[in-house]
């Protein structure tokens, strides 16, 4: 699909007519496949099919190449090698795909531009998306209630009308069992369809811990003309064992113990007792019809449900002095449902005024939702020995719920965008008002209801300049809100939405014919109406501020035939910067690496004997992080290295076209490190080996 900006045409004085040029940027699409690493345009930044290299604001895009040669399990991982993003702080637990971004956790995930589930709540296995995007910053004038740190967006696998088939089969240690498919081709002139299916199972780090998913995902295109395209796609996803999550201190995982450290195999819960089901199911379609060379619109939706049941042995508190060995624990337990119907409605017009190139986005979208959530733990507790574990008698686990409410949101939105051209200048300009209502209904208090209506006034304003070289300097200033839940004292004031604010400025390299692409970006990032107390008694004030700054560069690159490197580096000091809480105060959240880099290499030999051969490796590098919010321990840097080898049967033997191995390792030292600690009791192992094998066969 081209760029619809070169199609406007507009009356100059005398009255004639001019035409702009259609601009195709190598045939590639915001929401289609990338070939290779490179990604050359996103709509993640602009709703609009935009070169990233025009784009006045950090873009980075993880293609399905990269995600296949790094053998992903997950959105995290794929995000690995990215900078800025802070993935899998929970280490092997990896149940929502929780990540930072510019120091900010739950930066929320879209699925092909609308909201997917609540913060990070849901989570869509990566065989079924063709790329992962991260737009960095806030992002509201877009998409509205936003994280500061900004958005993740999934694409979808869709129909493409060339065909495509492939089958794979993949084991591994932990006993890891699983097969997929991705079928789909033309049908006819006007259809095409895709199925995208798996089918998985394989055990956890800890013991007792499985995890097993199911997926399918089928699609179908309509094309009646080269004007008009429905696209209609749904999505379900079965877990009837999810995995593990929960925690442990920092006596045994950042230091040792009296009994030294605590295993990463140790499994705090009871196999007759602990359960995460997870099922999610979605339907949803895209339309698009151009108008004519000026007018284009395009309607997005999509309803969900995200259905879970939880049930876990929660670590209470660990012994001291010669009892250091015994945890005691408590059952918890929970259900939650969500759903959740999201509508994006847009009209885009290309057009000219004189010498300038406009590409207007005008739209209103809809969020609705509706959460269900109890939770509660039992009265009695239990304790286990971890240096020699007994399981099978968990204890007291007559959970009592605490927490039964049913959530209901609603958020409507009108936004405007306007991308001028001017020669090699390109200005986006952008303005949006949002109304967003929430009630929360507690059916432990007698049904009592309360609720918070909250409206703000986002916007955004970037300029970049493309010199010949291919240098192209910009700067952007941007906006978000996100509305406050917490209910307020008696008496006092409904409180106002968190808002935060960025200024950033940067430098994109990407000649024109050129197989790289290098960003570099500084960001200054604050977050305002924070609320704040002084001790636990106390009521919140909402005078607390959180100000991240930071530098972070990124490159992709084919520097030579066969050769493929992705580079990133980020720093980052964030710190609160006012707070009522002396203690945090100048201090620097937990979990926040202030230091991370990377650097992937992928060499395909093209010919001779190795031809097929496909050699890869990597090496991610996460720095210190503080371990509480007073910053008085640290969680101590890592290295660890990533390895793939692949190769096609059929570059030597046309017989076997399309069959291909592939081995993988993530760790391939099996490094024992903590991934994070938010307080002293509460510790996180991070993931160890994971070895890979996988048959391919395409056709």
């Amino acid at each position: 699909m081209a760029l619809l900006a070169g199609h406007a045409r507009a009356q100059e004085a005398q009255g004639a007519a001019i035409e702009l040029d259609r601009i195709t940027v190598q045939g590639e699409t915001g929401n289609g496949p990338v070939q290779g690493y490179i990604a050359q345009v996103s709509r993640a930044g602009s709703k609009t099919d935009t070169p990233i290299e025009k784009t006045p604001q950090s873009v980075s895009v993880v293609p399905r190449q990269q995600m296949e040669d790094q053998s992903v399990n997950s959105v995290a991982e794929a995000l690995r090698y990215t900078p800025g993003v802070m993935t899998e702080y929970r280490g092997s637990s990896n149940l929502h795909d929780e990540m930072f971004v510019r120091g900010f956790a739950y930066v929320p995930r879209y699925l092909d531009g609308l909201r997917y589930g609540s913060d990070s709540f849901g989570q869509v296995d990566p065989y079924l998306l063709e790329r992962v995007e991260v737009l960095k910053g806030p992002a509201s004038v877009l998409y509205g209630q936003a994280n500061p740190g900004g958005i993740v967006n999934l694409v979808s696998k869709m129909p493409q009308f060339a065909a495509h088939r492939e089958v794979f089969v993949r084991t591994g240690n932990r006993s890891r069992a699983e097969a997929g498919f991705d079928i789909g081709g033309p049908v006819g002139e006007h259809f095409a369809y895709r199925v995208v299916g798996l089918g998985m199972s394989v055990d956890g780090q800890e013991d007792h811990v499985e995890q097993k998913r199911f997926a399918i995902a089928p699609s179908f295109t309509w094309r009646p003309s080269d004007q008009t395209r429905l696209t209609v796609l749904g999505f379900y996803q079965n877990e009837p064992d999810a995995g593990y999550r929960n925690f442990l201190e920092s006596a045994g995982t950042r230091y040792r113990s009296a009994y030294g450290y605590v295993p990463r195999s140790f499994f705090m819960g009871d196999p007759n007792f602990d359960r995460y089901k997870r099922e999610q199911s979605s339907i949803g379609y895209q339309f698009e019809h151009r108008f004519n060379d000026i007018v284009t619109v395009r309607q997005n939706a999509r309803y969900s449900v995200i259905d879970t049941d939880f049930r876990t042995m929660v670590e209470w508190s660990m012994g001291s002095g010669a009892n250091q060995n015994l945890f005691t624990r408590k059952a918890g337990a929970g259900p939650e449902k969500l759903n959740q119907f999201v509508i994006d409605n847009q009209v885009q017009l290309d057009f000219l005024t004189g010498p300038l190139k406009h590409k207007v986005l005008t739209g209103f979208d809809y969020q609705w939702s509706k959460r269900d959530y109890q939770w509660g733990y039992a009265s009695g507790t239990s304790t286990i020995d971890w240096t020699n574990p007994v399981y099978g008698d968990p204890g007291d686990t007559n959970v009592v719920y605490s927490t039964d409410t049913r959530t209901r949101a609603r958020q409507l939105g009108v936004y405007v965008q306007d991308q001028i051209e001017i020669g090699r200048l390109n200005l986006l300009f952008g303005l949006r008002r949002d109304w967003a209502e929430t009630s929360v209904t507690d059916h432990l208090a007698g049904n009592a209801k309360t609720s918070v209506d909250s409206s703000a006034t986002t916007w955004r304003a970037g300029a970049i300049y493309n010199f010949d070289n291919g240098l192209a300097p910009y700067v952007s200033y941007s906006t978000s809100f996100e509305p406050v839940l917490q209910t307020p004292a008696a008496g006092q004031a409904p409180f106002k939405p968190t808002e935060a604010r960025q200024f950033e400025a940067g430098l994109k390299f990407a000649p024109q014919g050129a197989n790289y692409q290098v960003t570099a970006s500084y960001y200054d990032l604050t977050q305002q109406n924070v609320l704040t107390r002084k001790t636990f008694a106390d009521p919140y004030t909402q005078i607390g501020e959180i100000r991240n700054r930071g530098f972070e560069l990124e490159a992709r690159a084919e520097v030579l035939e066969g050769l493929t490197l992705l580079a990133s580096f980020s720093h980052i000091k964030s710190e609160v910067t006012d707070s009522l809480d002396s203690t945090i105060l100048h201090k620097m959240p937990t979990r926040i690496p202030r230091n991370q880099g990377s650097l992937w290499a992928k060499y395909d030999f093209r010919g001779g004997a190795l031809a097929g051969l496909s050699l890869g490796g990597g090496v991610r590098y996460i720095g210190e992080s503080w371990g509480n919010d007073t910053n008085t321990f640290k969680v101590p840097e890592v290295a660890l290295f990533d390895a793939m080898i692949s190769y096609d049967f059929g570059k030597t033997n046309p017989t076997l076209k399309g069959l291909s191995a592939q081995l993988n390792a993530s760790n391939i030292a099996d490094r024992r490190y903590v991934s994070s600690c938010n307080s002293a009791y509460a510790c996180w192992w991070g993931a160890g080996r994971v070895v890979t094998a996988q048959l391919k066969y395409t056709w």
